[in-house]
């Protein structure tokens, strides 16, 4: 399997994460100096700070999750396929999507989550449990609607095939949501998009190769209008 990756980006983005986090800190311990000098004229100031502080920790544990700590979404995703042959080629942060795989299996956008706990999928909603209190406040992003996001994506992802391919040779695009955190249990079955745990993933990828084979000509196509190597 062939990896594009885009590694100024990942530097970049973890450079992002390191700042704001280290912000965060020297706002939150503005906030508790401020707070400790009991002058009443300094409340504010104190609020403020611990309220930007916050906002700011919530940013870096965005970006620390995802481009910050190693191994990262796209080395997870990288590790979870390996062993695919070099017919099959993975995208990280090179083409319109995040995470983009194409190969015999067709193309697939990939949502990667980094969620923990137990994802489920009932009564027409992702749910996720078995996540203290402290760790949503501080250290959790929350669910949201992946298949919404994953779809998203896809509409994306097509919108660039028909910029740049005659509509004949535009292959199906599909979507697949990979949660990546090892600690993550995955129970979603019957989510409208494919949803698993990354150690899954190349399962999944070869067995819809054997029942969907794709039109390799046209993931060809695909292939030839996206970077060859790493950006």
């Amino acid at each position: 399997m062939k990896i594009v990756s885009n590694p100024k980006k990942i530097n970049r983005y973890s450079k992002i994460g390191l700042y704001t986090s280290l912000a965060s800190l020297i706002l939150l311990f503005a906030a508790v100096g401020l707070t400790l000098t009991f002058n009443p004229e300094l409340t504010t100031y104190s609020f403020v700070a611990m309220l930007f502080g916050l906002i700011l920790s919530q940013v870096g544990v965005f970006f620390a999750n995802r481009w910050g700590k190693s191994p990262r979404v796209d080395e997870r995703l990288t590790q979870g396929l390996k062993g695919l042959d070099d017919r099959y080629t993975l995208y990280h942060y090179t083409t319109p999507v995040p995470h983009l795989l194409t190969g015999p299996s067709g193309v697939w956008v990939i949502l990667a989550e980094y969620q923990t706990g137990t994802v489920t999928y009932e009564n027409n909603r992702y749910r996720q449990q078995g996540v203290g209190l402290m760790a949503r406040i501080i250290g959790q992003e929350g669910l949201g609607r992946p298949d919404s996001e994953a779809r998203s994506y896809q509409e994306d992802f097509q919108k660039f095939l028909a910029k740049t391919l005659p509509e004949t040779s535009q292959p199906p695009v599909k979507a697949v949501i990979v949660f990546t955190n090892p600690k993550t249990s995955v129970q979603a079955a019957d989510a409208p998009v494919p949803t698993m745990h990354v150690e899954k993933l190349k399962d999944f990828i070869r067995r819809k190769t054997k029942e969907e084979p794709a039109d390799l000509e046209q993931v060809r196509l695909v292939q030839k209008t996206l970077p060859q190597e790493d950006v």
